[in-house]
This record gives C-alpha cells, sequence and structure tokens, in this order.
C-alpha cells in the first residue's frame, strides 16, 4: 500500500518545522554566547558555544532555558569537582600545603553545592537578583579555592581548569539573567 501524498506532505513539512527550528536554537546559543563574549571578558565564545550545545535540551530551549541550561552545567560542575577532591585527597604522599588547599576547596565546593540549589530555586521564581548573590559566590568560592594554591610559589594548583570552568558557566548564567531582567523591567 502506497502512503498518500498528504502524509508525505505532512512528514516533510514536519521535518522541516524540526530543523527550523533547530537551526533557530542554536543562532540563539551562537547569538547570546556572541553578547556576552563581547560584553564579559571572562566568557570565552566557544566554551559558551560549546557548554550550551552540549546540553540536550538546548536545541529547543528559549533564552529562559538556556538559563536553566547554565544552572544545571554549574552544578554538575562543582558537584563533579567536589568528587574529584574527595579523589585527589585519598592520595598518599600529597604535600602538607597542597593537602591543606585541598582541603579548603573541598568545603569551598561543598558549600556551592548548597548555594547552586537556592540559586536555582531563585532563578526558578524569577528573584534573579537573589540568584545573581547566589552564583557571584559560586564564582567567588572557584576563585578563592584557586587563589589558596597561588599563594605559595611553586604549588601548582590540580583543580585550576575545572575552577575555571566553574567561574566561567557562572559568568554566562549571570550574563542570561541580566538579559532577563531587562526584558522585564
Amino acid at each position: 500500500m502506497r502512503p498518500s501524498i498528504s502524509s508525505a506532505l505532512l512528514i516533510t513539512l514536519f521535518l522541516l518545522c524540526f530543523i527550523h527550528g533547530s537551526t533557530s536554537q542554536e543562532n540563539l546559543i551562537r547569538e547570546s554566547c556572541r553578547t556576552f563574549a563581547k560584553d564579559d571578558p571572562n566568557i570565552n565564545f566557544n566554551f559558551c558555544t560549546t557548554s550550551l550545545q552540549a546540553a540536550p535540551a538546548s536545541h529547543c530551549a528559549a533564552l529562559r532555558g538556556l538559563g536553566t541550561i547554565s544552572f544545571r552545567l554549574i552544578r554538575y560542575n562543582v558537584t563533579d569537582t567536589r568528587c574529584m577532591i574527595r579523589q585527589l585527597l585519598k592520595g598518599k604522599k600529597l604535600d602538607p600545603y597542597v593537602r591543606q588547599c585541598l582541603n579548603d576547596c573541598f568545603e569551598l565546593y561543598s558549600d556551592a553545592i548548597d548555594t547552586m540549589k537556592q540559586a536555582m530555586k531563585a532563578y526558578n521564581t524569577k528573584r534573579f537578583a537573589d540568584a545573581n548573590i547566589e552564583i557571584s559566590s559560586i564564582m567567588d568560592a572557584a576563585t578563592t579555592c584557586e587563589d589558596g594554591f597561588n599563594e605559595r610559589k611553586g604549588v601548582v594548583s590540580p583543580l585550576t581548569k575545572r575552577n575555571n570552568n566553574t567561574f566561567e558557566l557562572s559568568a554566562i548564567a549571570l550574563n542570561v539573567m541580566r538579559i532577563l531582567q531587562t526584558r522585564s523591567d
């Protein structure tokens, strides 16, 4: 039995709409990241687009959804970083100074997990000023963690990449909220 022409037309229209929707969302990500990178020296365009496009829901998200995605990326990063720190602390031959820095970072990232939960609640209820404060404190935690290692000459932080990612993901979230706030004022 041959499918009817109307069925084929319907399928074609559906695919075109799906492809167009996906393309426009990718454009939203690219344009948002371009704006963020232009306005904020803490955001790299490639990091922003790669991070947001990697999330499954990003291809159908509006700006508010990209904010939710950026919050989730921060949460995943913070949680995974704390797990990594726990593993590093199991090392028997750690320099005492490095061990102390890792312990400090473990506490900072443990607090950041709780802070992230509060930030997400604030974001979901459109209390962007409160969410901004919470996200800013997560940025401070990543910076404080990294600075601890840098206080002693010759000490190399094993968390530099993760701290930088936490900081930059947080900057992305702050920029999304900045735009959402200007639209609702």
